[in-house]
């Protein structure tokens, strides 16, 4: 099973390294499209931006044994996952699945899969995930707080992942990412 694992903190800039990879590895990679239980914001467009399920939908593919990786996340009862059949559809296009999850997922995937490709995305400073994600405009105070606090415990996990890569200056970054993938490749 040949997958990819990016994760990081919000607003680390997992979603524009993402698009920046598709275009640019040296490997073909298929996103992964996670499945969640929250509902679909505004242009949001079920099996493209994510699977839309129901709790109970969604814990019953739990316990189906369908998800590669699936937790509670930022603590608003909210669920995501990565179905195993995304890992299979990247192979059945001939390319590896990416995954951009969150921390705890990979997590999960580093004890199921210790082979597995894992790459932490991180900024070079805690003060620059505040700025990025006040810059946004689209969350609350408190939920910038919440997920300030989240980024503090996941960065304590960064040495867990087999790469750690520092979103300072976006081409760098995505040249590194290649760069890894490349060498894993062979």
């Amino acid at each position: 099973m040949q997958f990819v694992v990016l994760s990081g903190p919000s607003g680390s800039g997992k979603t524009t390294i993402v698009e920046r990879l598709l275009e640019r590895s040296p490997v073909r990679l298929v996103k992964a499209v996670s499945a969640t239980t929250r509902p679909p914001r505004k242009n949001e467009i079920d099996g493209r931006n994510y699977y839309f399920l129901t709790p109970e939908e969604f814990a019953e593919r739990k316990q189906r044994g369908d998800f590669l990786e699936c937790a509670e996340v930022h603590g608003n009862g909210n669920w995501y996952g990565t179905l195993k059949s995304e890992v299979e559809r990247a192979r059945k296009l001939g390319g590896w699945a990416l995954l951009e999850i969150d921390v705890q997922g990979a997590l999960q995937i580093m004890q199921s899969y210790p082979g597995a490709l894992t790459i932490f995305l991180r900024t070079s400073s805690e003060a620059e995930y505040e700025r990025r994600l006040r810059g946004r405009g689209t969350d609350a105070d408190e939920v910038i707080e919440r997920r300030l606090a989240n980024a503090r415990s996941e960065l304590k996990r960064a040495p867990e992942y087999r790469y750690q890569v520092i979103n300072d200056d976006l081409d760098r970054a995505v040249a590194e990412i290649v760069n890894i993938i490349s060498s894993w490749r062979r």
